[in-house]
């Protein structure tokens, strides 16, 4: 008896998780509460650039599935390239967003979007030679979500995705201070996360991204700063380099998970 009760809370706090999550993205396409983060997000190109580059490569002819969507989906893109793309999200308005945007881009045939668990995915094992994601995989319980992507992934398949990361100090104090900004259940990637994945998969590979250039986000209209924010990012090259300690202090991390 006790051995239900447990399950039934678990099961309980799990449907709580998904509702607010379901809820709190609901208003965020509503309402942009996330627009002042645009700063930072300015500065996140060479990431952005790195993750859409390996989800593009090879696109025509691949079944993709892609976690969380809305009118900024990757999905329009590799419709055009000639994927099949299948596109999820826990938020309805997210979905009726992206499908208005597939219609007007013309590649509604080549999109499905549904709403979606995706710790609890509705695809028959094998069923993508692609997953991809932006931001996703910390709002998700990551031992359900990992098994799922190796489970629905075809054998040779990849899972790409971009994700902040938890070890930075000061970027975590920013996070503290704001938290309108952010679900209560969400959770910055942390090394032992990572580690966790590649109990699924045959090969992980983490690329960092952004340490010293985040200083440039104040300075954004200032005439020289463009010059400041390539020179940090040179020097990120180096800071964040596969074999330098400072890597986990990184902002973003873009991950590829093969099986």
């Amino acid at each position: 008896m006790k051995e239900s009760t447990e399950i039934s809370a678990s099961t309980a706090d799990r449907v709580a998780r998904l509702k607010r999550e379901a809820e709190f993205h609901d208003q965020v396409f509503v309402d942009r509460s996330r627009a002042s983060a645009d700063r930072f997000y300015a500065i996140a190109g060479p990431a952005y650039q790195h993750y859409r580059s390996l989800v593009a490569e090879h696109a025509a002819g691949l079944s993709v599935l892609e976690y969380g969507c809305g009118p900024g989906s990757e999905a329009f893109d590799l419709a055009r390239s000639g994927a099949r793309v299948h596109a999820i999200d826990i938020s309805p308005v997210a979905i009726e967003l992206a499908q208005k945007k597939a219609s007007q881009e013309r590649v509604e045939e080549r999109c499905t979007f549904q709403v979606m668990n995706a710790e609890d995915l509705r695809f028959p094992d094998g069923s993508f030679d692609t997953i991809c994601g932006s931001g996703i995989l910390h709002h998700l319980d990551l031992a359900r979500s990992f098994s799922e992507i190796a489970r629905t992934l075809k054998p040779g398949g990849r899972a790409i995705f971009i994700e902040p990361l938890g070890h930075n100090v000061a970027i975590n104090w920013y996070r503290n201070r704001t938290p309108q900004m952010r679900t209560d259940d969400e959770h910055p990637l942390l090394a032992k996360d990572l580690s966790a994945a590649s109990k699924h998969f045959t090969r992980l590979t983490p690329q960092f991204f952004h340490l010293s250039v985040l200083a440039t986000a104040p300075l954004q209209g200032w005439r020289h700063f463009e010059l400041f924010r390539k020179a940090t990012d040179r020097l990120d090259r180096m800071l964040l380099a596969p074999w330098s300690p400072l890597r986990w202090a990184a902002w973003l991390v873009v991950l590829v998970l093969e099986k």
